[in-house]
């Protein structure tokens, strides 16, 4: 039987707190890892993450951090290091919602704004994180991008705009620390329901392009990212992986 074991690895989500993120907290942490969840203002559901991750007998630790602020990622990694050490898998979940309207009628700032949530997020990430992985020759990076990024729908161009940018950033980065041991990935869900965002929410059809008909679910982006994360994947960088029941297709 082939099984995931993460025991002795660290591993650290932003937007942990979140509605994926904490998802792939648990999933992480019920693979054995130690995870450290940050948050940048759901402090209650961070530190009751922590409650429960220790009632499986894993090390945990809530840690705020606004991510597009290099002294405020900085400031997490020492956090991390000195409760958990240094974490050997980073999912760089956490993203700045904003308003979706049309190019022409979107507030400039958005742009700028999804720049630093999805960009700058990752390069500060990497910035502080990436060296103990090299040092210790094994590492995974793993960045959630979105179905959108291919879609390019009205009213997504902000978003877009920062999601390819991320994409771009993963692969220059999978390129770059390759030779490490460190894998650099993407996974990209699709709509995907969750704790508090039903199925009736979406009622747009959406479902009618979706090749398996059926819902995407948090804890199928979790396994995703427990995939990438494991020896697994350990020969997979550079990917962009719709988690979307086929809703998005890469081609060759």
């Amino acid at each position: 039987m082939v099984t995931i074991d993460l025991s002795g690895k660290v591993a650290l989500v932003t937007g942990g707190s979140g509605e994926l993120g904490r998802v792939m907290v648990r999933t992480l942490a019920a693979a054995g890892a130690d995870v450290a969840i940050h948050y940048h203002r759901n402090e209650t559901t961070a530190r009751q993450l922590v409650t429960e991750l220790e009632a499986l007998g894993r090390r945990a630790v809530a840690v705020q951090a606004d991510v597009t602020v290099q002294a405020d990622v900085e400031r997490m990694r020492d956090t991390v290091v000195a409760a958990l050490g240094a974490p050997s898998i980073i999912v760089n979940n956490a993203v700045i919602q904003y308003k979706w309207v049309h190019i022409l009628d979107q507030d400039p700032a958005d742009y700028e704004s999804q720049f630093r949530s999805c960009v700058m997020h990752n390069v500060l990430m990497a910035k502080a994180f990436v060296p103990a992985m090299k040092a210790a020759g094994w590492g995974r990076v793993i960045a959630i991008n979105t179905e959108c990024a291919m879609q390019c729908h009205p009213s997504q161009s902000a978003y877009i705009a920062g999601k390819r940018g991320l994409d771009g950033i993963c692969r220059v980065l999978a390129k770059e620390i390759g030779s490490h041991g460190i894998t650099v990935n993407q996974v990209a869900p699709g709509y995907t329901v969750s704790e508090n965002r039903p199925e009736e929410v979406r009622g747009d059809g959406y479902l009618q392009t979706v090749a398996l008909k059926r819902w995407g679910h948090d804890q199928d982006i979790a396994n995703a990212v427990l995939f990438l994360a494991s020896d697994l994947a350990s020969y997979i960088t550079g990917a962009y992986i719709p988690v979307c029941g086929g809703n998005v297709m890469p081609t060759i």
